[in-house]
């Protein structure tokens, strides 16, 4: 699987639903990781809240898997520590969580529900029935337009 350090300074990381292991936000928290390691990040945050989604799901740390990537862990390496570590979760689990995650939308949110829309509207987006997911591939498409 990927150890690939993309520059997210000239590319986006991996779209929020690509699924590692069943777990979605993974991919993209990985490209972030790594590329924080090696000083290409952009204007893009590891451990941030969105990351935590998942690692709180799991009883993780973003310390923890920036540990992963800094010992040079690839995709396959790091799902694997985290199937073993933090709250054990089953497959079934983990596909609920995905598909809950896959829906999150801010629209409703009593603190990030101004800036979710404002920012559904701003990407050209209908804030009530835009997912977290969909803002973040249009936020990604638009910074990267050519």
């Amino acid at each position: 699987m990927s150890t690939l350090i993309k520059d997210l300074s000239k590319e986006a990381p991996r779209s929020p639903r690509i699924q590692i292991g069943g777990y979605p936000i993974l991919a993209r928290a990985l490209d972030k990781g790594r590329a924080e390691l090696a000083g290409q990040v952009g204007e893009y945050h590891f451990n941030c809240p969105l990351d935590n989604v998942l690692f709180g799901f799991k009883g993780v740390t973003g310390e923890e898997i920036h540990s992963l990537l800094a010992d040079g862990k690839n995709d396959g390496e790091i799902v694997a520590w985290l199937n073993a570590h933090g709250t054990p979760k089953t497959a079934e689990e983990i596909t609920e969580w995905g598909n809950a995650f896959e829906k999150i939308s801010g629209h409703n949110d009593p603190e990030r529900g101004e800036w979710f829309d404002g920012e559904c509207r701003r990407l050209g987006l209908d804030p009530s029935s835009a997912s977290l997911c969909d803002m973040l591939e249009a936020d990604d498409q638009q910074s990267f337009a050519k």
